[in-house]
C-alpha cells in the first residue's frame, strides 16, 4: 500500500505531483509517472519546504503512523467525510492501484485528494481537524 501524503524520510518515497498555485486555492498537479524523490530533486523546492512544492507518496507505514488505527487510515476517513469534493472525476493518479486512501475510501478520497497539502503551516480549524490535530481546551 502507498500513502499519498508522505514525508521525505519514509520508505520508497516518490513524487506524486507538484503543487500548482495557479487557481484561488493550491491544487495538486499529478505526475503522469512515478518519479523517485531523489535528494537533488527535493532540493529544487528551496527556499520553500518540500511539502510546499511537491506532494510525495511512499510505502504506508501503518502502525508507525499516528493516522493508522490498526486497520484503517483515519486521515483518509476524515478527508472523505469532512472535506468538499474539488473535482468531479477521478484524477489521473499514478499510485491509485496501490493507494491506501483509494483502497479504503474509494472515489470519496480521490475527488478530495487534489486539495490535500501535506504539512500545512497555516491550517484553519477545519484543516486542523482533518489532520487530526488535537483541539486546545480554552
Amino acid at each position: 500500500m502507498k500513502c499519498p501524503s508522505a514525508q521525505p524520510g519514509m520508505g520508497d518515497v516518490q513524487i506524486l505531483g507538484v503543487i500548482s498555485r495557479d487557481a484561488d486555492e493550491p491544487r495538486l498537479a499529478y505526475l503522469d509517472e512515478a518519479m523517485p524523490a531523489a535528494p537533488e530533486t527535493l532540493e529544487l523546492a528551496a527556499p520553500l519546504n518540500v511539502s510546499q512544492v511537491f506532494r510525495l507518496s511512499a510505502r504506508c507505514e501503518e502502525k508507525k503512523c499516528t493516522h493508522f488505527d490498526g486497520s484503517h487510515c483515519q486521515l483518509a476517513v476524515r478527508i472523505a467525510r469532512m472535506l468538499p469534493e474539488v473535482v468531479d472525476h477521478l484524477p489521473a493518479c499514478n499510485i491509485r492501484p496501490d493507494c491506501r486512501w483509494f483502497r479504503q475510501e474509494g472515489r470519496a478520497a480521490c475527488v478530495r485528494c487534489p486539495q490535500i497539502m501535506t504539512g500545512m503551516n497555516e491550517a484553519d480549524e477545519l484543516w486542523q481537524a482533518v489532520a487530526g490535530v488535537p483541539r486546545l481546551q480554552r
